[in-house]
Parts: C-alpha cells; structure tokens; sequence
C-alpha cells in the first residue's frame, strides 16, 4: 500500500522579493508537493509581488511602503481576491496567519524583530534569516522561543551548518564552531588599495548573488562579525568557543571541533537553496530539484587561512562587542547598518565603516538590557551617533 502523501507545510515569506526570497521561492516552486506560500511580503517591489502571488495562488500579500501599497491595491497583476497587509501592522498580521506553519524571516535589518517576535508567540516555526534581530535582542528572542515552544531554525548558510552538526549531539561536548568567510570582494586587494573602493566595488561579490547590504558586509566582513554574535546566542556558546577563518571556495559552511579533538564540517555548493530547503522540510530531508549537488568527480581544493584583522577591522570590533555583552552587540549592528547605508549613498569611503562602528561603540555605553524598550532604546541612540558621524 502506497505511503500517504507528505503534510504540505504552509509558508509566509517575509522578503519575499529580496536575494534570500527569491532563493527560496525557487524552492517552494521545486517542492510543491511539500511545501505550499500561503503568504508574502516586501518593502515596496509591487509589481514583482504580483508576479508571485499569481505563480504560487498567494492571497495575503504584505507591502511595507505606503506608496507602493497604493499602487498594489490599484494593480490589477494581482489576482481577484488578494489581501492586502500594509506597513508594520501588515508585517504582524503575515507572520500570525491563521493557516500558516513556518514564517520564514528575510527582512533586512531590525524591521523583522516585531513579526518575529509576533510569530514565535503564535508558536510559528520561525526559518530565520535575518541575523540582525538575534544580534539586537537574541536574549529576549531566545526566551521568548523557550516560553512558546516555537521552533527557530537558522537559515544563513553558516548558522544552518553548524545546525546540521550539532543535531543531536550534546552542546557541553562542542570545544569551539568555526565559520567560514569568503572574504569578500577585497579579500586579494592590496591593503593600500582599499581606500580607493567605490560602492560599484564593493558589489562584486566573488563567490555569491546576495543583496547590497550583505554584499558591503561581506567586504568589511562584518557580516561575519554578525554571524558570530548570533551563533553565540543561537547555540548557548561562550565567545570565546565562537571564532572564524577565510576559506575562498565558500564549499565548507562551517567546521564544528568537539572536546576530544576531531572536526564535523558541513560542505555544499554556493547557494542559499541549501540551507532554505534544509530549513523548510527540517527534519525530513528531499532531493534537491533546484542547485546540483556537489561533484565530486573533478579535483577540488579547499584551503583556510585566517582572518587577518588588520585588513578586516569590522570583525575586531565585532569580537570586542561580543565580549562586552549586554547591548554592545546593537551598537555595533546598528552603526554598520548606518555606516553601509552612507557608503552606499556615497557619503562616505569604505574605510570609514569600521571607523564609525568604532566611534558609536565607544559613545554608546553598554547595559545589560532588562527589556525590549532598553535594547530599542540603545539601537536607536547608536544610530542617532552614527548618523551624526556620517553628515
């Protein structure tokens, strides 16, 4: 007698028009028979939302900007009986959608952590992508998950392979997790040269297709500054357990070194198709009908070496931050997002990211946040400080 088919999961995509959503639109496409968008949501493309909502038959449809919402509402793209959800509140009534199982979180910056939190106490499986809001308010995230029973499952590449390794294992077994960095697209420039950078630059990510902000990040490697924090909080680890190397195939996400010596290391290709489909079929795996596996049929070499801080300040600065605990780790997620916003906008180099990342993290004094309303606070006076530095 044949097997029953496989219960269809119901997924919100918050970013659903962003390089994460659109990744994982491609996967939902390839594994229609297990997973099924039930609702989407994006800060202003409305046009491309359409797009979506007829492919998938999506009818809950969120549009951040007031502006674009109108233009939604008056497209006649999308299809007869589409709902529409505007600005914050849009965001909340997505991630709480009645018929929804897992809310994936795309959302660039702090602008997820309401829907998340939201969708965590309507018990939600939450595939997480956006690093900012464990690195913002992780204490509170965390317990918050703890209380409700909802799952939280890593979507970055490297946080979703530590996850893959530690799976079933004991954490008090783990010595220290390795993630990997690709270095970005300076990671072969002169050191001499890196004033000179312009945004266009910066852009040229050697190894992956991801959006602008990530992209920067990746360059400064902030991001991976970024990743450690969150892997701190996600994992229960100590800094010090929590460290980085350059690997430039981006092949191995991340090595896992336990007490007594040996080495679990996640590999695959280059591709947020991965970690997205392990995350939306967890803990079922399928065959992967997006991204070819691996080959192993031709010669490969993998090769680490480590990250030299000097041309990498972000990720010293990061590291200081999670030492200090408390809200220092906001302060400098929130004065990079300041920082790359400016360089982007061309209103200051390259190199005065980390130097205004510094500035912020020596002005904003730390506390051991006992609300939410603390953490906020604090992210919002690092950004007032950062803002001032960049004008």
């Amino acid at each position: 007698m044949p097997a029953p088919p496989p219960h269809r999961r119901r997924v919100v995509l918050l970013g659903a028009t962003g390089s994460i959503g659109e990744s994982a639109l491609r996967v939902i496409a390839a594994q229609r028979d297990r997973l099924e968008l039930v609702g989407i949501a994006a800060q202003a493309r409305q046009e491309r939302l359409a797009e979506i909502a007829r492919q998938f038959g999506v009818r809950d449809v969120g549009v951040y900007d007031p502006a674009a919402l109108a233009a939604a509402r008056a497209n006649p793209a999308f299809p007869a009986g589409t709902r529409f959800h505007g600005g914050a509140a849009g965001l909340h009534a997505l991630a709480t959608l009645a018929e929804a199982d897992t809310v994936l979180v795309a959302v660039v910056g702090t602008t997820a952590l309401e829907p998340t939190l939201a969708a965590i106490a309507a018990r939600k499986t939450i595939a997480l992508a956006s690093k900012e809001i464990l690195v913002l308010a992780g204490k509170f995230v965390m317990a918050a998950a703890r209380a409700s029973g909802s799952r939280l499952l890593p979507v970055d590449s490297e946080h979703n392979a530590v996850f893959q390794c530690l799976e079933g294992r004991r954490h008090t077994e783990v010595r220290r997790l390795v993630l990997t960095a690709s270095g970005g697209a300076f990671r072969d420039w002169p050191v001499e040269r890196l004033a000179e950078v312009t945004p266009a630059d910066a852009l040229r990510h050697p190894n992956w297709a991801m959006g602008p902000k990530i992209t920067v990040d990746s360059a400064t490697l902030a991001n991976k500054g970024l990743e450690l924090i969150e892997a701190q909080c996600l994992f229960g680890l100590a800094p010090g357990q929590c460290d980085a190397v350059l690997h430039t195939q981006s092949i191995v996400h991340c090595l896992v070194e336990f007490t007594d010596g040996s080495m679990l290391a996640q590999l695959c290709p280059p591709s947020m198709t991965f970690p997205i489909q392990h995350a939306l079929l967890h803990p079922e795996r399928a065959p992967t009908g997006t991204d070819p596996a691996l080959p192993l049929d031709r010669a490969w070499s993998l090769d680490f070496r480590p990250a030299d801080e000097q041309r990498y300040p972000c990720l010293r600065l990061a590291r200081a931050a999670m030492q200090a605990g408390g809200t220092a780790p906001a302060v400098f997620n929130a004065a990079n997002e300041v920082a790359v916003a400016a360089f982007l906008a061309g209103r200051v180099p390259f190199l005065a990211i980390p130097r205004i990342i510094e500035h912020a993290l020596g002005k904003v004094g730390s506390i051991e946040p006992a609300s939410l309303e603390q953490v906020l606070a604090v992210d919002a006076e690092a950004r007032r400080v950062a803002h001032h530095f960049t004008t």
